[in-house]
């Protein structure tokens, strides 16, 4: 049984040691005695961004959704192993957690009611995709893997989605523009991403405060680049180990993974920022093998964020704000978008 690799991240591990340069504690042994607890778990999330969450209106990045399925035992595919181990160097061995992914991604120019292309405003794109993630746990760091792929273009059926949303559930304006959307194409996209999940942590009257920095990479036709950040955890130390809620892509991702103390219940309090440098982005660049609409993106891309994480027994919900700083020439204000996950271990 591959225990000591269940979490494959870990967002918030309670102990007494105070602020310090160096952990005191090893991630491996932490996360073996979570999985003792937790041998026969398995893990399904959903995760759903979308700009009406944070009441900023129906543009840019307007919405995304995802389910995320993992438990101890999931094996990784051959084709997957063969990607990451033998051509890509990430250490895929019996201690790999493997997690499976499948979701889709829209976006808009900022009045969606308009039938003709908007030049200067974001293009029509829409993005159906899957992944198969890959997680090691060290002594001190977490290193994740993800092989991603998708159709972007009409094939993605985000045109179908919007529009059957916004007539039956939001009653929103009925989008007018989907004619105008990327050319169909296929997408690929490889990540690896670092984070160090106690780095610092302050403990003071049964509550800690802990700083999570990481690194991320991403290469492919619909996203490369590079980027780097700070998370900040704090709640009650009740010895339990939390994974930050799942994210969609470009975001760092989390697996969901949560442990629950004698009590039942548990919560957290989160925030970090993000930094990107943007090589390619096919929703503002535009189709890679054939001409279509495209804006000039920004190079420098932040995100910022703050949320809540609140468990009750085996289920987990999570609510993230989200600020993202203008991504093309001509945006006129930044994107602010919501997200909530739930996760429930069965």
């Amino acid at each position: 049984m591959r225990l000591f690799m269940l979490v494959a991240s870990i967002g918030i591990i309670t102990s007494s040691v105070a602020f310090a340069a160096e952990p005191e504690y090893d991630l491996e042994a932490i996360t073996q005695a979570s999985a003792l607890k937790n041998q026969e778990r398995s893990y399904l999330s959903l995760a759903h961004e979308n700009d009406l969450l944070a009441g900023s209106g129906d543009k840019f990045y307007t919405s995304g959704s995802q389910i995320t399925y993992f438990d101890v035992d999931a094996r990784t595919p051959r084709v997957i192993q063969m990607v990451a181990d033998k051509w890509l160097g990430f250490d895929v061995g019996n201690a790999t957690l493997t997690s499976f992914t499948m979701g889709q991604k829209i976006f808009t120019p900022q009045d969606i009611r308009i039938a003709s292309e908007q030049y200067g405003d974001r293009p029509w794109a829409g993005w159906l995709y899957g992944t198969v993630g890959l997680a090691n746990v060290y002594k001190d760091h977490v290193d994740q893997f993800g092989l991603t792929l998708g159709i972007v273009g009409p094939w993605s059926g985000a045109e179908h989605t919007q529009k059957f949303i916004h007539k039956y559930v939001s009653e929103s304006p009925k989008p007018m523009g989907w004619n105008n959307q990327l050319h169909t194409e296929p997408g690929l996209v490889v990540s690896w991403d670092r984070r160090w999940p106690v780095w610092r942590e302050v403990s003071w009257k049964g509550y800690g405060l802990q700083f999570e920095p990481s690194v991320s990479f991403a290469l492919g036709n619909v996203y490369t680049y590079g980027g780097t950040g700070m998370t900040v955890t704090f709640g009650p130390n009740q010895h339990v180990v939390q994974d930050t809620p799942p994210r969609l892509f470009p975001s760092l991702p989390g697996t969901g993974y949560f442990d629950v103390p004698d009590a039942g219940w548990s919560w957290y309090l989160f925030g970090g920022v993000n930094g990107r440098v943007m090589a390619r982005n096919i929703f503002l660049d535009g189709n890679t093998f054939r001409d279509s609409y495209n804006v000039d993106k920004k190079i420098l891309v932040g995100d910022a964020n703050a949320g809540l994480a609140f468990t009750l027994g085996d289920t987990r919900i999570a609510y993230t704000l989200v600020y993202r700083t203008k991504e093309f020439d001509g945006q006129d204000d930044p994107s602010i978008f919501g997200s909530v996950s739930l996760t429930q271990r069965f």
